[in-house]
């Protein structure tokens, strides 16, 4: 039974709305003297007796009826203090008392004929009370502005307009909890919230969604739909004196102004928020938000104003993607998403209530990191009928320079060779690739020990290198899964999601545990929300019935775009983490030259770099070559030894002489030099294509980019026709411009104009590196790819060698000057190289 308040003319009854408008019901105390001081304030007449009124057991009073210092706080709840007595109450009209009645009230007193106003501080402790807010917050609301805003209801309802302080203290409320604010503003005329936040310092950039908005009228249809991403980076704690604006600055800022007061927090993050095409490649970064710590309710909020403010210029968001992290998990439960496996829910309205739907997805980046850890950890998987074990993995990684050739003779069907054969492992090879499991049953084959019954790793492997190719498709017109989402390839899409769905809700570990269920979920359940959301964009936006977009670039569903423009912004602060001051003056940097037209390089202000470089390099701590370093980390073989005698240089013993008539020994130092310069690089470089592209190829045997064939020379792998042909150009051009040893050429200006003079030298010649021809469509086509990338870091390299070494020892050439020839022709190596030309293996692409 519902009990109302007791109080003459309340109509407070003590429910769940009650309670949610912050009423609170006391009980009359069991002290008689408190007791009778309560009946004194009700001042309540029995109408039957015309006595005094006395309470029943289940007699009670709300909290309209206290004062505000009456209550005293514990942590989030609140209480009434000893003694306390009720004091509010309204003057109805009521009968006359008797006298000896009259004169029991008067000594107790009259109650109050007006009431007490309420203020906003009191409001908000209420909502702490029913835990709509935290003390955190409410603290922080206090210190900034308890001295700016009117404190009493009724001054905020005679304002005309809004000021700098009301909007600052509603968007911070707002970002908060939604709810809290709502509530607050049936009470007080707060702004609505589209209009909260707007280009100060922090917030979103106003001059990028005009931008958006002349594209979108002047009717460009690549800038109707886009995919938008949310990313967290460090910042240095820091309070620094702004002494333009004469504020300090390093404190939390939500976009409606700067926080400074002295009790509020110091920002640690910046969140960074940006609209990427989905079937257009343009990026737009559009704004920051300094935090104290990022939450995955606050990510929400910021995610729908975002949404908001896109949709009010004409452009739609179909998908959003986060980090697969806590925080990222966090942020897809605060906007209704669901990762049960078996009913998986992928989208959520906005507005909520809505019937447009946005999808989520996790970063496919992320979620092989996770799928990774708990392979490592759990050491197997089993599922029905096979295993995947890491041990597999770690062999591959840990596979040393071997000699196979009698191996290939007697296990792979192929005729051993009279060369001396070495297996060498590809360290820049992505875990979760097709090489991978293209080497795993390469070496079963050749019958090695700890490759046997490798058949579910394999399977395992090549299952995760398909989905990893779909969710980075960056082609329009391809027809494959690295294509964009199109009819075309939706079937084969589809099939592949089915097989992986089946896949892991089977997985079990060790203890016959499922993997799905266990606290090494989340990677698995990222790439099942993953492709949910895609066949739901697929059926929505890119089938044949629908047709707004006739295709989706996966790669926009990734954090790759954003993580670009995060690593060009950490390049312009400088090393470690920056401050608000540092990130500021970067930030507004890069967005004064960005340029939205699709395709640019610039399109994010991220300089040369391109998403697939980022991509590679965020997938780094994946390869082959970190598992080796995990595994063995003090692996690493140095040439320190040999390094003169690599380096096409005599030690001081040695006669001058015999370099000037023995060409033998000068071919053989420059192929010695070449070899090292090749497994340098091989160890540097992020893309396992062009590390394969520095060793020689053949086609009689396996290409395979993760296993490579090689021929040794004094220790040093024999490089590539084409590296050799690059060191040689640099040789010629090197004898023919003097004297290394001389300190006035020995600048970097010097080296630049030799840079340029075997660049020219080069030009005209056969195309190098023949198997990269390809590979040059899988990136933006421009000057700055990693054909030209690997021929500038070639030459560098090679140049060093020769100077810096030569000049140390004080050395002069062993060769005259001599008029420049060009190579005709094919590239082939001089002897002893051209002898194992035909027998070497290179893995082409």
């Amino acid at each position: 039974m519902t009990r109302s308040c007791s109080a003459l003319g309340c109509t407070a009854r003590d429910n769940g709305r009650s309670r949610e408008r912050g009423i609170s019901f006391h009980q009359f105390p069991v002290d008689a003297a408190q007791r009778r001081e309560w009946i004194r304030a009700v001042n309540r007449v029995d109408p039957q007796s015309r006595q005094a009124w006395q309470p029943g057991p289940g007699a009670i009073l709300c909290s309209r009826h206290f004062a505000e210092a009456d209550f005293e706080r514990y942590g989030l709840r609140r209480k009434l203090r000893r003694g306390a007595v009720p004091s509010r109450f309204p003057h109805p009209a009521r009968p006359p008392l008797e006298g000896s009645q009259q004169q029991q009230l008067a000594a107790s007193g009259r109650c109050s004929r007006t009431r007490a106003p309420r203020t906003v501080l009191s409001i908000l402790w209420e909502l702490v009370e029913k835990q709509h807010l935290s003390e955190e917050t409410v603290s922080l609301l206090q210190a900034q502005f308890s001295a700016d805003l009117p404190c009493e209801l009724h001054s905020w309802r005679q304002m005309a307009e809004y000021s700098p302080e009301m909007r600052q203290f509603a968007c911070i409320l707002h970002l908060y909890h939604t709810k809290a604010y709502n509530y607050l503003r049936k009470i007080l005329p707060l702004p609505h919230p589209c209009s909260l936040t707007k280009q100060a310092a922090a917030g979103f950039s106003n001059n990028i969604f005009l931008c958006l908005q002349e594209k979108v009228e002047r009717g460009e249809q690549d800038y109707c739909y886009c995919a938008l991403m949310v990313q967290d980076m460090s910042l240095q704690k820091q309070q620094e004196w702004d002494p333009q604006t004469q504020h300090l600055t390093g404190f939390v800022d939500l976009g409606a102004g700067i926080l400074d007061a002295d009790e509020a927090p110091l920002a640690s993050e910046a969140i960074i928020l940006m609209a990427v095409g989905t079937s257009s490649p343009w990026a737009a970064p559009l704004g920051y938000f300094f935090v104290n710590s990022t939450t995955g309710y606050l990510l929400a909020q910021l995610l729908r104003q975002a949404i908001n403010k896109l949709n009010n210029i004409g452009i739609r968001v179909l998908a959003v993607t986060s980090g697969a992290t806590a925080c990222g998990a966090e942020t897809a439960r605060a906007l209704g998403i669901r990762m049960d496996p078996e009913r998986i829910q992928c989208t959520f309205q906005h507005p909520p209530g809505s019937a447009h739907s946005i999808t989520y997805f996790f970063d496919v980046c992320h979620a092989l990191q996770l799928i990774r850890n708990a392979l490592q950890c759990f050491q197997k998987i089993e599922w029905p009928g096979d295993t995947v074990r890491w041990q597999h993995v770690v062999e591959l990684a840990a596979l040393q320079e071997q000699r196979i050739s009698e191996l290939c003779g007697s296990k792979s069907g192929r005729s051993g060779s009279k060369g001396s054969y070495y297996l060498k492992v590809n360290l820049a090879t992505q875990l979760f690739s097709e090489g991978v499991a293209d080497a795993l049953e390469h070496l079963q084959k050749l019958g090695l020990a700890s490759f046997q019954n490798c058949s579910g790793t394999v399977k395992f492997v090549r299952l995760m290198s398909h989905l990893c190719d779909v969710f980075h498709g960056r082609d329009p017109y391809g027809m494959e899964l690295m294509g964009s989402l199109r009819a075309g390839s939706y079937t084969k899409i589809t099939h592949l999601f089915n097989e992986a769905k089946s896949f892991f809700i089977a997985f079990t570990d060790s203890m016959g545990r499922y993997i799905i269920k266990s606290k090494r979920k989340l990677g698995f359940l990222s790439f099942l929300l993953n492709a949910e959301s895609l066949k739901w964009l697929y059926t929505n936006y890119a089938s044949p019935e629908s047709t707004p977009s006739h295709h989706l670039l996966t790669y926009a569903f990734s954090l790759n775009p954003l993580e670009l423009f995060l690593r060009t912004l950490q390049q312009a602060c400088g090393n470690g983490n920056p401050t608000c001051t540092v990130f500021q003056a970067a930030y507004h940097k890069l967005l004064a030259g960005c340029n939205l037209a699709p395709g640019s390089p610039h399109s994010s202000g991220s300089g040369s770099m391109s998403c697939c470089d980022i991509a590679l390099s965020r997938r780094r701590d994946l390869t082959l070559g970190s598992i080796r370093a995990q595994y063995n980390p003090a692996h690493g073989r140095t040439l320190a030894t040999e390094y003169p005698y690599c380096a096409g240089l005599l030690l001081r013993g040695s006669a001058l002489s015999n370099a000037l008539t023995d060409l033998s020994l000068h071919v053989q130092s420059i192929t010695c030099t070449t070899g090292f310069i090749a497994e340098q690089l091989a160890s540097d470089l992020q893309c396992e294509v062009c590390v394969s592209s520095l060793f020689e190829s053949d086609e009689s045997r396996l290409r395979c980019r993760s296993v490579l064939y090689i021929k040794k020379l004094g220790g040093v792998s024999l490089p590539s026709a084409s590296v050799y042909h690059i060191t040689n150009i640099s040789e010629q051009v090197l004898n023919w411009y003097g004297k290394v040893g001389d300190s006035n050429k020995n600048t970097k200006v010097w080296h630049l104009s030799l840079e340029q003079k075997i660049f020219q030298e080069l030009l005209g010649e056969s195309p190098l590196f023949p198997t990269l021809t390809n590979h040059l469509f899988h990136g933006e086509v421009c000057v700055n790819n990693h054909y030209t990338i690997l021929v500038k870091e070639i030459t560098r390299c090679y140049l060093n060698i020769r100077t810096n070494h030569a000049k140390h020892l004080e050395l002069k050439y062993h060769c005259g000057r001599h008029r420049l020839k060009r190579v005709k022709g094919k590239h082939l190596l001089p002897s002893p190289l051209a002898s194992c030309h035909s027998g070497q293996t290179h893995m082409g692409s």
